[in-house]
């Protein structure tokens, strides 16, 4: 999940209605691909980072290292005025980059970590989080709104969906149950972030939003972690090679170029094919796991699988363009 917006669920950034600017088709296309390919692969790259480092003091590094890189960017391509914000604006984006951050993505992490049989496989994690789009619109019904039929039939199809991937069968392959609870409620943190956002006193530009989300959640990951007693007796020495790098590959793959390509799409390629990324994404990372990591593909994987994404699709594309034209904000930016 990797930062965003976190979307009825697309992470970070103001959509306008607006016609997006021209751009060269080869250059809409390339920019898409880096969304798929780089946050699909978020999912991986978690689970090889916290092979042998500390779960939540990990994903507090990365996020605060990406803010402090986009931060600094940020202030020398504009000026000493870049980062100003007022405090209202401050302290929304601190408690969505909570929520979206150290709710969201640190659970996932804890989710992904521990031994074989315990943890989530990444692909698995990454199809319950795809569920992001159908608890926000639970949470618009909560609220008074009135979202479309077909939208509504989504959500349900969705959820059946959740059930058939996570239902324990009996056999070896069976997705652990405290993880996938983890990732749901992983999920449920991420949707009322990215539910809050769009009805909250943002900072208008998603990039500035961004580094305070950061900074943020990296503060609130790193106090849960050393609560968790995580940095007790950690040897940076006993860290592998491959963590460190997936580490590496975490903070600008998935949190600043996949962001700023993400960013970039909204103003050049229309949002019903941006959206895409909410259920290419999953399928991109189960491939991955099954690749790299040799994680199971089980029929009961495929299955409800399919019918996850199936159903975020149906919500997708009936709800974009209907929210893109009321100007509303996603929170993609954080995967």
């Amino acid at each position: 999940m990797s930062s965003r917006p976190p979307s009825a669920s697309l992470p970070a950034g103001p959509t306008t209605a607006a016609a997006p600017a021209t751009a060269p088709p080869a250059l809409v296309w390339t920019a898409l691909l880096l969304v798929y390919v780089l946050w699909g692969s978020t999912y991986l790259g978690i689970r090889i980072a916290v092979e042998s480092l500390p779960p939540l003091g990990s994903a507090a590094l990365r996020f605060a290292a990406a803010g402090l890189v986009l931060a600094v960017v940020l202030r020398l391509r504009r000026g000493p005025g870049a980062l100003r914000v007022d405090r209202r604006q401050l302290g929304s984006a601190a408690l969505v980059g909570v929520l979206l951050l150290a709710g969201g993505n640190g659970l996932v992490v804890l989710a992904e970590s521990g031994p074989a049989g315990v943890a989530v496989p990444s692909g698995i994690a990454a199809l319950l989080v795809a569920t992001v789009p159908l608890l926000v619109v639970v949470l618009r019904t909560a609220t008074g709104d009135r979202p479309r039929s077909w939208t509504l039939g989504g959500v349900s199809v969705g959820f059946v969906g959740l059930v058939l991937l996570v239902l324990p069968t009996g056999g070896a392959d069976d997705v652990p149950i405290a993880g996938a609870l983890t990732v749901v409620v992983a999920a449920a943190s991420w949707s009322v972030g990215s539910f809050l956002s769009g009805r909250m006193r943002m900072p208008t530009d998603p990039f500035v939003a961004t580094v305070y989300e950061m900074f943020a959640g990296a503060t609130m990951l790193a106090v849960l972690a050393v609560g968790r007693g995580e940095l007790r007796g950690f040897d940076p020495g006993a860290v592998t090679d491959r963590s460190w790098l997936a580490l590496a590959y975490l903070m600008v793959a998935g949190s600043l170029v996949a962001f700023t390509a993400y960013v970039w799409l909204l103003h050049h390629a229309p949002i019903s094919l941006v959206s895409t990324y909410a259920y290419v994404n999953p399928a991109v990372a189960v491939g991955l796991g099954a690749l790299v990591a040799a994680e199971p593909v089980t029929a009961q994987v495929l299955l409800g699988g399919a019918v996850i994404v199936a159903g975020v699709a149906l919500v997708v594309s009936t709800e974009r363009p209907r929210r893109a034209a009321r100007g509303t904000t996603a929170e993609a930016s954080r995967r």
